[in-house]
């Protein structure tokens, strides 16, 4: 597990985050919409060195395919990411007990993220509280539309849980999440806003920091964001494909009365 060298910039818990996110198979970052039509967006060192340097607040890399492979994330490629950024780095993907999250803080990352294997057994969130601190243990929850309410998705959005977000939310927090990364599938892509209705919810629900993910097409939609409770604002293809970047994002924001860090 690394230290923080003291230059590096770590965002104020006060101010609101940018978060660039990588999703990662085969050793690529890839984007789609609504998790499908996944296309190449570049290599994660040379993407996590751009955002580090653009001025991200925090760093996001989920390598989206280990858990339905039943593989841990590559461990070699967090340490050559670690390597060259300087920002808090969260990793998920494939971590299914202790010695897998040890082994990604070992090399290099800052926090843990967990989804799928989480659902499946709740207590490996309890046991990587308990080992590492709640402030490691991000919940990932990706989160659906249905008749019935918002419903957990596992898999990389390829099965439908019955499990209610209201219910998932509570037990996370519970059992020691220090945080909650909250993708919309819904919007996920589609750069029209994030799920306002879904974020007011969980923000209603969350005593832990809130991070928006899924529908980031302009700065604007991280203010409605924030407005609905999120802490920070994650996104994937806007910064990837360089429709926008991370500091004109933040000069934006801080125009329009928001508190970022400026780096």
């Amino acid at each position: 597990m690394r230290t923080l060298p003291e230059q590096r910039c770590i965002a104020n818990t006060l101010r609101r985050r940018i978060i660039p996110c990588m999703d990662v198979r085969d050793g690529r970052v890839v984007k789609g919409i609504q998790f499908k039509g996944l296309r190449d967006s570049g290599d994660p060192v040379e993407l996590g060195r751009r955002y580090s340097e653009e001025g991200a607040d925090e760093l996001v890399f989920l390598d989206i395919t280990a858990g339905v492979e039943g593989r841990a994330t590559a461990v070699r490629m967090v340490e050559r990411v670690a390597k060259e950024v300087f920002i808090p780095f969260t990793v998920g993907g494939g971590i299914r007990k202790a010695q897998d999250a040890q082994d990604l803080l070992r090399a290099g990352c800052d926090k843990i993220s967990v989804n799928s294997a989480a659902v499946r057994r709740p207590e490996l969130i309890s046991e990587l509280a308990a080992q590492f601190g709640s402030q490691c243990v991000v919940l990932a929850v990706d989160a659906i539309r249905t008749s019935s309410g918002y419903r957990i998705s596992v898999d990389a959005g390829r099965t439908i849980t019955e499990i209610p977000l209201e219910a998932w939310l509570a037990e996370g927090q519970k059992r020691g999440a220090g945080e909650v990364l909250l993708t919309s599938m819904d919007c996920d892509g589609g750069q029209t806003g994030f799920d306002l209705e879904l974020l007011r919810i969980a923000a209603g629900l969350c005593k832990v920091p809130l991070i928006a993910s899924g529908g980031f097409g302009h700065p604007r939609h991280a203010l409605e964001a924030f407005a609905a409770g999120a802490d920070a604002a994650l996104a994937a293809s806007v910064f990837h494909d360089q429709i926008m970047n991370i500091r004109a994002v933040k000069k934006y924001l801080k125009e329009h009365g928001t508190e970022v860090r400026i780096c």
